[in-house]
């Protein structure tokens, strides 16, 4: 299987460095400063007191492809940018899409679903949910926080879930890596999402970690809050959250004393573009869509919206 990964940051990066660890036949497309860095350093694996791995990663670069480089079509292609960037990766691969190509995008929410299938047909797009907890280091290491790193998948249009659960046992066969097959890939979607927009929304409103939060009076009822209302858009969509869900995003977003944020937070914070309407414009939208109140996931989405409009104006 040859397989392309789109972007080799936190999360490409790792689960490409995994899979080159094992033998696939992996390319990275990434930008021309990054391919710099990763042809001077190699790509590595940092974090949890464990010792550095190191790996030589092929690479390929928009301009390459447009010269002709590399371009036979990839059976996978990991797409792991961030929505921000999700429309000029989509031209930079779209060469390397051929009539078997699958590809797999690992972003949060699910607006880049239709965007992708009007481009290259929905039988060629699988859904998919990273849970990976990774940083990039200052000099472009990927850094491990946690031992986590999981990839669900499947075929939005279910044809073939032979091929996901094939694909999945490969990438479960890899030493740092969990995969499974989907059988309700957009539910799990939603899930994810729904848990992103609640921590994104408690670090936004409260102006700090999960744990500065959770630590002033009445601090821990604003994550259950937001949740509660992201859930009910998510049910009024046609994917109730299952009771385990549920528990696990309140237990995070109530976690005393936890560092937690999120990495759109982590943009906000530092004065960069982030994926706010990818994640919390879409959302909403869909609330109104379906008549369900968002108050808080409301106000969270006009606090970015004022940050955006802030970033364009400069």
């Amino acid at each position: 299987m040859r397989i392309l990964v789109i972007g080799a940051g936190a999360t490409g990066g790792y689960f490409g460095a995994r899979l080159v660890q094992a033998g696939h036949d992996v390319t990275f497309l990434v930008r021309p400063a990054r391919a710099d860095a990763l042809r001077r350093r190699g790509l590595r694996l940092t974090g949890l007191g464990e010792p550095e791995e190191r790996v030589e990663p092929r690479l390929l670069t928009a301009a390459e492809v447009s010269e002709g480089s590399g371009a036979e079509p990839y059976d996978l292609i990991l797409l792991t940018v961030k929505a921000t960037g999700l429309a000029r990766a989509v031209e930079d691969f779209a060469p390397l899409v051929g009539p078997g190509t699958v590809i797999l995008p690992v972003l949060n929410g699910l607006a880049h679903l239709g965007l992708l299938a009007d481009r290259f047909g929905a039988h060629r797009v699988w859904g998919g949910v990273a849970k990976v907890i990774t940083t990039l280091g200052d000099d472009g290491d990927i850094v491990r926080l946690a031992p986590m790193a999981a990839l669900g998948f499947g075929p939005l249009d279910g044809a073939d879930p032979g091929r996901a659960e094939r694909t999945a046992a490969l990438f479960d066969a890899v030493a740092g890596m969990e995969a499974t097959a989907s059988a309700d890939i957009v539910g799990d979607m939603w899930a994810k999402w729904s848990f992103i927009v609640t921590i994104s929304s408690v670090n936004i409103l409260g102006r700090g970690s999960v744990g500065d939060v959770v630590a002033v009076p009445g601090g821990d009822a604003l994550g259950p809050a937001v949740f509660a209302e992201a859930a009910a858009v998510a049910a009024a969509s046609g994917h109730e959250l299952a009771q385990d869900v549920r528990d696990m995003a309140v237990g995070m977003a109530t976690g005393a004393g936890s560092p937690l944020t999120t990495s759109l937070y982590r943009d906000v914070a530092a004065g960069l573009p982030s994926e706010a309407e990818h994640l919390f414009g879409d959302l909403v939208a869909r609330a109104r869509a379906r008549r369900v109140p968002t108050p808080l996931l409301d106000l969270a989405t006009l606090q970015l919206r004022v940050q955006e409009g802030r970033l364009r104006t400069a």
